[in-house]
């Protein structure tokens, strides 16, 4: 292994990309180990928001399919049908053009039919993150992320070119939806672990934090190009995104540095580190030198390693909650009177992007305060614990004013996505460099995909269970979220007590020399 400073040696297996090689021929030097960092930072971002904007399209276009769903970004088929049964179909010689829904969904079961293809893409790429992060550890991530890109791009599109292939059959858009599922899950293990490779511990947590809000300014894009796009036919919505994150796939493959090695990097002059102090961690981004000609750590042997388990069993139930808000949170808002007004669909989805915002606060504090703390597993569990008190007052007093809606919403936001955002980044990237690895690196796609797969399970039964269980009450459901959050807590016990046996015993540590000292002094 190479020292910190030293040119890192040359793999056999991966060349740098080719617009890096073009960018450093007409500079005439090679870039600097900062600059290859910001690269890596833009280009994931992007990529990953285009994950993330080609993945909200299908919301806006529900509206298009079915009129009697309601607004952008309500996806469960158990309460439309109760909410907007009062709404008639718009009746055309047509009944498939925008205004009277696209066959098949504009029937009577149309909004369960939009619901299944909600359901079998959340379990596909639930299903998917496991095996994207077995492969993604075992070749070069940026042919990974870019068949992944340019495979979601493909099938999003072929969604939209049934408007115009005049498609009416829902198996068809059943299967497309899988296959989009399945390419859209070799995003976030590779993104994850390619960012990891850059960037040591020290500064994850808060760098991680601020590079996560990609995902909230992704469903906005989203929502965004979609809905403008609409009114020139649903297809659109559909091809535009799609081509949109096929192209950026083209610019990742030649653009993106998937590790120090893979280019020859090495930290510079003014980046080498410093001398430590005894016992303080060396934050390197990664081990590097012949690590990567180990071989890959196996699925199993990867949930063996201390910390994936607890993390990803904590994760389920964190998504869950915050998925339930993703989908349901505009149709709670439009059926809850403000002030006893009730808003619109449109106002209640505008009002929810709130949460969101709420969301990228929540995830760089908590990137922050668990890096100033070195402490992931205490800064995720009381987040999760904060979160409970906020969903309570949220659904108590959400109602009594707009200030006040707006107020807990965010506080809400910030402690559900906080702690969802820290273990689908940081945590993640920890953990598939754990020192029982013993400075194998390639674990960090497969371990990523654990605990985020793990995860996406949980988002695909937070909106589920809420349809049936919101037919009776909404107080039923939000005590089901406040019992989702406190189980999150309660699953990282362990993981808190040895951290917080830790922080004690570092402490004794550092009063020992001290007392010594002083006794000497005397």
């Amino acid at each position: 292994m190479g020292s910190i400073g030293e040119p890192a040696p040359e793999t056999s297996h991966s060349k740098p990309p080719p617009g890096i090689r073009f960018v450093e021929y007409i500079k005439r030097s090679p870039i600097s180990y900062k600059t290859h960092q910001a690269i890596v930072l833009i280009v994931t971002f992007f990529a990953y928001l285009t994950y993330h904007a080609t993945r909200k399209t299908t919301s806006v276009v529900k509206s298009a399919l079915d009129p009697q769903s309601p607004d952008v970004n309500l996806k469960s088929p158990f309460s439309w049908t109760r909410a907007y049964a009062h709404k008639p179909l718009e009746n055309t010689s047509n009944s498939w053009i925008l205004g009277g829904g696209w066959a098949p969904f504009n029937g009577a079961d149309g909004t369960a039919l939009l619901g299944e293809l909600d359901v079998a893409f959340l379990f596909v790429y639930a299903m998917g993150m496991y095996f994207s992060g077995h492969v993604g550890d075992r070749m070069d991530l940026r042919i990974f992320l870019t068949i992944g890109m340019v495979g979601t791009g493909l099938f999003t599109s072929l969604f939209g070119v049934g408007y115009w292939a005049n498609i009416h059959l829902f198996y068809y858009y059943l299967i497309v939806q899988m296959l989009a599922g399945l390419f859209q899950s070799t995003g976030w293990p590779s993104v994850v672990a390619v960012v990891g490779n850059w960037f040591g511990k020290k500064r994850r947590g808060l760098i991680m934090g601020i590079w996560n809000a990609h995902t909230s300014l992704g469903n906005i894009t989203g929502s965004v190009v979609a809905s403008v796009l609409l009114k020139y036919g649903w297809g659109w919505s559909m091809v535009v995104p799609g081509l949109g994150i096929a192209f950026v796939g083209i610019m990742l493959f030649c653009f993106l540095p998937v590790s120090p090695d893979s280019v020859g990097a090495s930290l510079d002059d003014d980046e080498s580190l410093s001398p430590k102090k005894e016992g303080e961690e060396i934050t390197e981004p990664l081990l590097r030198g012949k690590s990567d000609d180990r071989d890959a750590v196996g699925f199993l042997e990867a949930w063996r390693i201390p910390g994936v388990a607890p993390f990803s069993l904590c994760l389920f139930f964190s998504k869950l909650v915050a998925y339930t808000f993703l989908y349901w949170l505009p149709f709670y808002i439009s059926h809850t009177a403000i002030e006893g007004r009730y808003l619109s669909n449109e106002e209640a989805g505008n009002l929810s992007t709130m949460f969101d915002v709420g969301g990228v606060v929540g995830g760089i504090l908590a990137g922050h305060i668990s890096d100033r703390l070195d402490a992931r597993a205490i800064t995720a569990a009381s987040f999760m614990y904060c979160a409970i008190p906020a969903l309570f007052f949220y659904r108590s007093y959400g109602h009594v004013s707009m200030t006040l809606n707006i107020i807990l919403m965010l506080i809400t936001g910030m402690f559900v996505n906080g702690p969802y955002a820290l273990i689908t980044t940081a945590v993640s990237t920890d953990l598939g460099t754990h020192s029982s690895l013993k400075g194998n690196s390639r674990a960090l796609a497969t371990v990523t995909a654990i605990i985020d797969g793990t995860g996406s399970i949980g988002a695909a039964v937070g909106p589920l269970l809420t349809g049936y269980i919101s037919a009776k009450s909404w107080s039923a459901v939000f005590t089901m979220l406040m019992g989702a959050a406190l189980i999150a807590g309660l699953l990282l016990t362990r993981l808190v007590v040895a951290e917080v046996g830790a922080k004690i015993q570092g402490s004794r540590t550092q009063e020992l020399p001290r007392s010594r000292s002083s006794v000497t002094d005397v």
